[in-house]
Parts: C-alpha cells; sequence; structure tokens
C-alpha cells in the first residue's frame, strides 16, 4: 500500500489533543475537511456505526460508508442496512471478500470458523479491508475505549500502521449509555438485536447473546481467546 502522509505524526498527535475534550462530530468535521473524498466511514451496522452515520450524514452526506460483507451476517444486520438506506439515502458500498462461502469451504474445510477464527476473519475481514483502504487517505470507525481492553489507548485521531492511513475515532471517549442517549434523542434506526442481549453483533456464526453480568463483547468468539477480527490492533 503507498499511502501518502498528509498529515505528520507531530500534527497528528496535536489534533488528537485537541479534538479530545471536543464532540464527535468536530472530530467528523475535521477529517472531512482534512481529507475531503480520500476519507470513508466503515459500518457493521452497529449502535455506534448507526450513531456516526446519523452525523456524517447531517454533515457531509456524501462521504462513502461502507460494510464488510463476509456473507454471515445475521437477517438483522441487513435489515438495519436496508433502513438506513432508506432513512438517508445512501448506498453503502459492500466490500466482499476473494472467496465465497463455498470456495472458501472447499479451500479451507467446512465452517472454518469453528476450527480457525483467526484465519477466517482474515479472509473474510481484515484482506478485504486492506485492499478497499488502499484508495483512501483516512478511516473513521465506531471503536470506543470502554468497549475492550484493546481499545482503551484508542485516540480521536491516529495513524493506523496496519493499515498505512489515518484513522478517525469520533466515539471514542463516548459510554455505552451516551451511544444509546444519542440514538434515542435523534431516532436513529437501529439493529433490534441489540435489544435481545446483543450488544456487539458480528457474524452469526461467532456471536451470541451476552449474559447478565459479562462483558459487552463476551458474546463474540465465545469459547476462544479472541476479542478482535483483526480490524483494530
Amino acid at each position: 500500500m503507498n499511502h501518502r502522509r498528509r498529515i505528520t505524526d507531530d500534527e497528528l498527535n496535536l489534533t488528537a489533543s485537541r479534538l479530545e475534550n471536543m464532540r464527535p462530530e468536530d472530530a467528523l468535521a475535521w477529517a472531512v475537511e482534512q481529507f475531503g473524498d480520500r476519507l470513508a466511514l466503515a459500518s457493521s451496522f452497529g449502535a455506534e456505526d448507526v450513531v456516526l452515520i446519523d452525523m456524517l450524514h447531517k454533515l457531509a452526506p456524501a462521504t462513502p460508508v461502507f460494510y464488510l460483507d463476509t456473507g454471515l451476517h445475521f437477517a438483522e444486520t441487513y435489515g438495519v442496512r436496508d433502513r438506513l438506506r432508506e432513512r438517508y439515502g445512501i448506498e453503502f458500498i459492500r466490500v466482499l471478500p476473494k472467496l465465497t462461502l463455498a470456495e472458501q469451504a472447499e479451500q479451507y474445510g467446512d465452517n472454518l470458523w469453528e476450527r480457525e477464527p483467526n484465519l477466517c476473519c482474515q479472509l473474510r475481514k481484515v484482506e478485504p479491508l486492506g485492499e478497499f483502504l488502499a484508495g483512501y487517505d483516512a478511516w473513521i470507525t465506531g471503536i470506543r475505549r470502554q468497549q475492550a481492553p484493546t481499545r482503551a489507548g484508542a485516540k480521536k485521531a491516529e495513524w493506523d500502521e496496519k493499515f498505512q492511513l489515518v484513522k478517525v475515532n469520533p466515539l471514542a471517549d463516548w459510554s455505552h449509555e451516551q451511544v444509546w442517549q444519542y440514538i434515542r434523542e435523534h431516532d436513529v434506526p437501529y439493529n433490534p438485536l441489540h435489544d435481545r442481549n446483543y450488544p456487539s453483533i458480528g457474524c452469526r456464526v461467532c456471536t451470541r447473546p451476552v449474559r447478565p453480568g459479562e462483558d459487552l463483547r463476551a458474546g463474540r468468539w465465545s469459547g476462544f481467546a479472541k476479542t478482535e477480527c483483526g480490524l483494530h490492533k
């Protein structure tokens, strides 16, 4: 990937410090001004992402919004995608893996996610994302520090070493409660699985409801020592 840095490390650190005590909309406005059409929003259609879709639509509705279609999402996930499209008029960019599920099964065996979830995520999420982001200079994500220890150090603007571009995390300092307060106040469409104890929603084959007292991401890859799909460091 040959990305051209449009901002120095010092400038990025200074920007992150400045944005720390500002609203998510301010981080989005900075990203839009800085990167223009070289900026894209990643969406899994979870609670944080629908908040960002609403915010960004009000600020810069032409900004591309993409999703990684693994072919294994819940029907409810595709349903909220369609409701968001109808509400905001967004044509979401569908990013597909190189292998269909049938081709993956032929090459790696059936139900790879049950045996090697890291490899499955690599094939169906990480590699397609890397190829897609090669055409951009910055991407926006919905990660929050509270979500997991692996995300506790996320800045509102940072250099993404893995994919070699700027990563903007406008909701980094928000709580779970703030996300849902925004959804309710702005009547943003959301995935109904959230009402059935699915705080974090991934592929249907690797996601279960969370039990009382469990971590918000405990329902992802249950039974494996795995908390991330590999998209975020």
